[in-house]
């Protein structure tokens, strides 16, 4: 990212992006009895413990808002909003407000992806090599994060599987550190964005302009991993976007407009807020010492910018009606409002554990956790987090949608991936013991 050495007990760089702090806390939502859906429904207007942790956050002037929408199947959703736009403002937010959803756009590429996978013009385990001739031919850091020159060649070939689920081999200038790291930023690999503030230890580094450069350059890199053979997180996604173009025929934001946006109903999710729009966007706030201050505002945000390109990874700003929209049609497994986006087929192999046979997950953020189309699946649940505290999930096991959406960095600077599904949680036993 452009921020490469903001690293700071309360900002690293290594949390900016990744919004996986939640993992753990997910698995739980999946776990509950299939007979709770029928009550809940009933009480859907009941969510003490959500409202009184929005409450909270608000209260205590940790976050400007936070707004919390939660579905049951296709029924309209319930929201719990508090706060404003920024702090001090007069503007409340509402499910129309505008957020940096970061790492959810994660799952909307990887359904993307499933839907040329669907429709044959992909294959799940086909070798992107095929598609983008420049990576035929990949070498492998002896060392992870060590040389870039000690190399040696890729075991096995990159394949679309691998791509959706991290195990590619492939770096995250978020993540890597050393020499690897240092020319991921000095060519521009750089899949998203902050600020146009000139924020202290907030690198200032340029992208290179175009999904195309961005997939040639970064075939250049070698992998810090042999190819699917741990879980990493990555610019996997990212590429993601590139294969999709070249699969399709279709400029990437423009295969997401029209084959999912649009389709789904989701009328305020995009790569640049337009000019029209700045008066619903949310300021971005860095939790520094404890305290929140202004990192992206509004009206001065990077997002009204034209970004270098479409960042697969981390790109979007959407509300929570629209990303509500995107998982109502996630679990009515590919329709919404009797439209068709996706077929069932797409939606169930999307969903599902993806991770090829050979990856391990030992020692990472998913250890003894599954991962789909561009998100954490367990026990009947698939979802992400983003970096500024956005979270989202569908559970399959009792026809819930839930997401949360926020505007603080880095994520973990608060426990919000955690304490969401722990709030729903408690809130399913108490309508539980409603019913009984």
């Amino acid at each position: 990212m452009a921020y490469r050495e903001f690293d700071t007990p309360s900002m690293s760089r290594r949390a900016l992006l990744r919004g996986g702090a939640w993992l753990t806390a997910g698995a739980a939502l999946a776990g509950a009895p299939m007979g709770r859906m029928a009550f809940a429904r009933e009480a859907a207007a009941d969510w003490k413990n959500v409202s009184a942790m929005v409450q909270k956050y608000v209260t205590e002037r940790k976050v400007a808002n936070m707004v919390a929408t939660l579905g049951w199947g296709d029924k309209e959703p319930l929201y719990i909003a508090r706060g404003t736009l920024a702090l001090g403002g007069t503007v409340k937010a509402d499910a129309d407000s505008l957020y940096r959803i970061y790492s959810m756009t994660k799952p909307i590429t990887g359904m993307a992806a499933m839907i040329l996978i669907d429709e044959g013009k992909l294959g799940l385990d086909q070798p992107i090599a095929e598609l983008l001739p420049a990576y035929s031919n990949m070498m492998v850091q002896k060392t992870y994060d060590g040389s870039i020159t000690d190399v040696v060649p890729a075991e096995r070939p990159i394949t679309v599987r691998q791509l959706l689920t991290h195990t590619a081999g492939l770096g995250y200038n978020i993540v890597q550190k050393g020499p690897i790291a240092a020319a991921y930023t000095e060519q521009g690999l750089i899949p998203g964005q902050v600020s146009r503030l000139p924020l202290p230890g907030l690198g200032r580094a340029t992208a290179v302009k175009g999904l195309d450069v961005f997939a040639d350059r970064l075939a250049k890199m070698p992998l810090v991993l042999q190819p699917g053979s741990k879980w990493s997180y990555s610019v996997g996604l990212d590429l993601m976007g590139r294969v999709i173009e070249v699969a399709s025929g279709m400029k990437f934001d423009e295969f997401l407009r029209t084959r999912i946006f649009e389709p789904t109903g989701m009328t305020s999710t995009w790569f640049t807020v337009p000019e029209s729009e700045i008066g619903r966007l949310t300021t971005n706030y860095g939790i520094m010492n404890g305290s929140p201050l202004p990192m992206d505002p509004a009206r001065a945000s990077i997002f009204l910018d034209k970004p270098p390109f479409p960042f697969g990874g981390a790109g979007l700003v959407s509300s929570p009606r629209d990303y509500d929209r995107f998982l109502e049609m996630l679990l009515g497994y590919g329709v919404i409002d009797g439209r068709r986006v996706m077929s069932e087929k797409a939606v169930k192999l999307g969903t599902s554990d993806l991770l090829p046979e050979t990856a391990t997950t030992k020692g990472t953020w998913i250890e003894g956790q599954g991962f789909g189309a561009g998100g954490r699946v367990s026990d009947g649940a698939y979802g992400w987090g983003g970096a500024a505290g956005t979270v989202a999930l569908v559970s399959y096991k009792v026809g819930l949608r839930a997401n949360l959406m926020t505007q603080y960095m880095p994520s973990e600077a608060y426990p919000v991936h955690d304490a969401f599904p722990k709030a729903v949680l408690e809130d399913l036993a108490v309508m539980q013991g409603a019913k009984s």
